[in-house]
């Protein structure tokens, strides 16, 4: 099957008619088909008013058909009428708010399973913030970092598994995030953490991502570690002795293979 791509947005993206990072969406998701643009604002606690920015912009951006999909309970997601709506849709917008309120509502349901089923036939799937979280397969749904108290814990969770072995951090730069990715990973170096600043999204298809926005892409990658020790410090914190990481920072136009963990050369450009 034909996957279509994912746009994984770091949050805060530009919502004006020059914003990069929206206009790739829309690019993607009435490039082959009409069926207009689904905003999915389940995560947002305020979700009417997330919805109307949405629509506002997407609208001025050319859409004709842009619909939010009401989803605010298990019941819900479990509606045959709801997934029919879904699958209506060329792309699908997921906003950003708790990816936790995602996970739970939303995980394992009907809508859950016709969501994957569309995009592994094709359909376009955008998440910003909370909404890129839930594409990995794991997620970032706690991060204790009280500074005070010199305190780091993260709590993992699961997402909707569009992507195997990857964890995603949004606001990353903006919110000085590396530390609580790092520890996120470092429990397991075969996960891939993916740190995307705001305003900045990758754009994943067939296995590689390219880099799409203003500012930069942090790749964490502890598959070739030669040493990781975590240790519990009295305050709860985890303290994390590693060595051996591999690190990639990417900016827009360059491309990242996700199955060899390598850095490919800026787009046109050969390696």
């Amino acid at each position: 099957m034909n996957c279509g791509e994912l746009l994984i947005i770091g949050g805060a993206e530009d919502k004006c008619l020059e914003g990069e990072v929206l206009n790739k969406f829309v690019e993607l998701a009435t490039r082959n088909s009409n069926g207009g643009i689904g905003i999915l604002p389940t995560a947002s606690e305020i979700p009417e008013e997330v919805s109307t920015e949405y629509i506002k912009i997407f609208r001025d951006l050319g859409v004709d058909r842009v619909e939010v999909i009401k989803l605010d309970s298990r019941q819900d997601a479990e509606d045959p009428a709801i997934c029919e709506q879904l699958l209506s849709f060329s792309a699908i917008f997921i906003s950003g708010g708790n990816q936790s309120r995602l996970s739970e509502l939303i995980g394992k349901t009907k809508f859950h399973d016709a969501l994957s089923k569309a995009w592994h036939k094709g359909m376009v799937i955008a998440g910003t913030s909370a909404g890129a979280s839930i594409l990995g397969k794991h997620m970032i749904i706690a991060a204790d970092t009280m500074l005070n108290d010199n305190k780091l814990k993260v709590e993992i969770g699961v997402g909707f598994g569009f992507l195997d072995g990857l964890i995603i951090d949004q606001h990353f730069s903006q919110r000085g995030r590396f530390d609580r990715l790092l520890s996120a990973i470092a429990g397991n170096k075969e996960i891939m953490g993916i740190g995307i600043d705001e305003n900045t999204a990758i754009l994943v298809k067939d296995g590689h991502f390219e880099v799409v926005g203003q500012h930069q892409v942090l790749v964490l990658d502890g598959s070739t570690s030669d040493y990781i020790n975590i240790t519990s410090s009295d305050n709860g914190s985890e303290e994390l002795t590693l060595s051996g990481f591999n690190l990639h920072a990417l900016t827009r136009g360059y491309r990242f293979d996700l199955l060899t963990r390598k850095l490919l050369m800026k787009k046109g450009i050969q390696q």
